[in-house]
């Protein structure tokens, strides 16, 4: 490969993490507006999100087609490979996160517009940081191709789950009391679900950068 096509191959393969990160962006706002807005009832905040997941397809789309265009044209190696398909996986969860985060807007929206009520209303500002704090991890060790992040995402997830076995037990302590919260507990159940899902896909992106930076799967591992 000669001077002037590495000077492109490198511009390619900078372009794809510019887009990705760009893509990152977009989710991590779309996260931020289903919290915000289901913690401050704003209906119009939560219908934003729906339209930034069209936004997030298209980004994957944009993007899985410019890094099999790179793979068929460059046919690229070792670590360039396993960026590009460490990219690819990432696009994938950032696709899934963007779901769930539409999910929690609906599950908001219902709640809000099924009017007032006696039904649970539950405090998810301890999971919301945790996840938030995982996705942004996820894409700035992606950034800066940094795997050492891993054991702290892992940890991390551990407690998204806790809390969601938490909720999990607190709703159904409704549902107990009072047959009528049953529809508002079971909306709850699945907003507090879209959150542990987008733990799950965080740290995915985590072990995505260490396969991408070390060359090994640590997916079914323990990572030291």
């Amino acid at each position: 490969m000669n001077n002037h096509t590495a000077h492109q191959f490198d511009a390619e393969l900078e372009a794809v993490r510019t887009k990705i990160l760009k893509m990152g962006g977009q989710v991590e706002e779309m996260i931020k507006f289903s919290l915000v807005g289901f913690a401050s009832a704003n209906t119009a905040q939560l219908k934003e999100v729906l339209e930034m997941e069209h936004r997030v397809n298209g980004f994957e789309l944009e993007v899985d087609d410019l890094i099999n265009h790179i793979i068929a044209k460059r046919q690229p190696a070792a670590y360039d490979l396993r960026f590009l398909v460490a990219s690819l996986k990432m696009i994938r969860d950032l696709e899934r996160i963007g779901d769930e985060s539409e999910k929690m807007a609906r599950m908001a929206i219902r709640f809000y517009e099924a009017g007032p009520s006696s039904g649970p209303r539950m405090d998810f500002s301890a999971m919301s940081t945790h996840i938030t704090s995982m996705l942004h991890r996820a894409l700035d060790s992606y950034a800066r191709e940094d795997a050492s992040v891993i054991d702290g995402i892992i940890h991390e997830d551990k407690i998204v789950d806790d809390h969601f076995r938490n909720s999990i037990r607190l709703l159904i302590s409704f549902v107990l009391e009072d047959a009528r919260t049953i529809s508002r507990s079971i909306d709850m159940l699945f907003y507090a679900k879209a959150m542990e899902r987008i733990g799950d896909h965080a740290k995915n992106m985590a072990e995505h950068v260490v396969f991408m930076v070390r060359g090994s799967d640590v997916r079914h591992a323990k990572v030291s």
